[in-house]
Formats: structure tokens, sequence, C-alpha cells
């Protein structure tokens, strides 16, 4: 500051005198660029004009001081505050959607799975536990619906309601062999007459 009014009074006096007056000091010199140095800042949010976020760009102190701080749109570029960004755009930034193409099946597909399925439940056997009520009655009978959320669950198969021939539920202790409607062109097993999946209720 010292060699800052040194500096203005030359002025004046040179004014004053009509003399020219030749400064030759450094600091003079590198005083008067205070002002219009600038600062390196990092974005928070995209600026229009001025970046995107986590972008280091530099502004000056003024547009830093009266608009992007205050806002929480900046903040100085020192490590803490860069490595604070960087994580902060890891975790919300959004990830990329991937792009998944659905294929549709063909008829040969089908079949395969309609094969696979088959053969899982042709070698299983699905068991279910039960309350009874008298001798071998049960407390509540087994429906359709009952034995193909079991079949999800124990043998992984999926069966839709027209797949299962149940004409009415099951309402004592046993084993039974519950009719499967499958396409006619699946082959059947050696000695059966048709798809079958065989069921155990025991006693709870």
């Amino acid at each position: 500051m010292v060699y800052l009014q040194y500096g203005r009074n030359i002025l004046r006096r040179s004014k004053v005198l009509n003399t020219e007056c030749v400064l030759h000091h450094p600091l003079f010199y590198g005083g008067q660029g205070v002002r219009y140095r600038k600062l390196e800042v990092i974005l928070t949010t995209n600026v229009d004009k001025l970046g995107k976020a986590g972008e280091t760009v530099k502004v000056a102190p003024g547009h830093f001081r009266n608009h992007l701080m205050p806002k929480l749109l900046a903040v100085p570029n020192i490590d803490k505050f860069a490595y604070l960004i960087s994580e902060q755009r890891k975790i919300y930034q959004p990830k990329e959607v991937e792009e998944v193409k659905v294929v549709p099946k063909t008829e040969e597909d089908t079949m395969k799975e309609y094969q696979k399925a088959a053969r899982r439940l042709e070698n299983a056997k699905l068991v279910l536990r039960r309350y009874i009520k008298i001798d071998t009655e049960l407390r509540s009978p087994v429906d359709k619906d009952e034995i193909i959320s079991e079949v999800a669950r124990q043998l992984g198969v999926r069966v839709e309601p027209e797949n299962l021939q149940l004409p009415s539920p099951l309402s004592s202790l046993g084993e039974f062999e519950v009719p499967l409607r499958l396409p006619k062109s699946l082959p059947l097993p050696e000695g059966k007459v048709q798809w079958t999946l065989d069921v155990k209720i025991r006693k709870k």
C-alpha cells in the first residue's frame, strides 16, 4: 500500500507540474494488476456461459464473492473442495442406462423351455404339509393356485393355470398325480399316457 500511495503521489505531482514522469519500480506495476487477477474456482452446478459442474474455471474475484459463492454455485479450487466435488459427482451423477434389446422368442425356443420344464416336473415330487381335521381330511384343501405357487418355490418352474388340470381341490392326505396340459408335440416319457405332476400331502 505504501508503494501504491507513493506512485499515486508521483502521478499527481507530474500532472500539477506538467512534467513527464516515468515509473520504473516493479512493485508499482505488480500492485496495479491485483484488481484484474482472476480466481480459479470449481463449479458445483452447470452455470450458463461459464461451464459445467466439476469444471475448473477462472472468474473475477467480485463475481465469485458476490454471485457464485453466496448461491453455492462454485467453491475455491483447493484440494479439499476438489476431492469433495469429485466424490459428490460419483454419488449423484446419473448412471448411463444400458439399452437392452429384446429378442423375440421363436417357436423352437418355446418348445425347448417346455421340454426342460416338463422333464423337471416329471422327475420331481411336490411335497406339501397340512393340518388334518379328522383322520386324513385336511383342515383347508389345496387348490390350483397354491400348487402353482409351491411349484415355483420348490421346483423353480413357472406353471400357468391353464397348464394344470385340477377339477377340484385336494382335501385329504396322500399322493396324487395331477395332470398337466402341455403341447402335444412334446414327446411323452416311456410308459406314460400324459404328463403329470406328483403331489404328496403330508401331515403337519
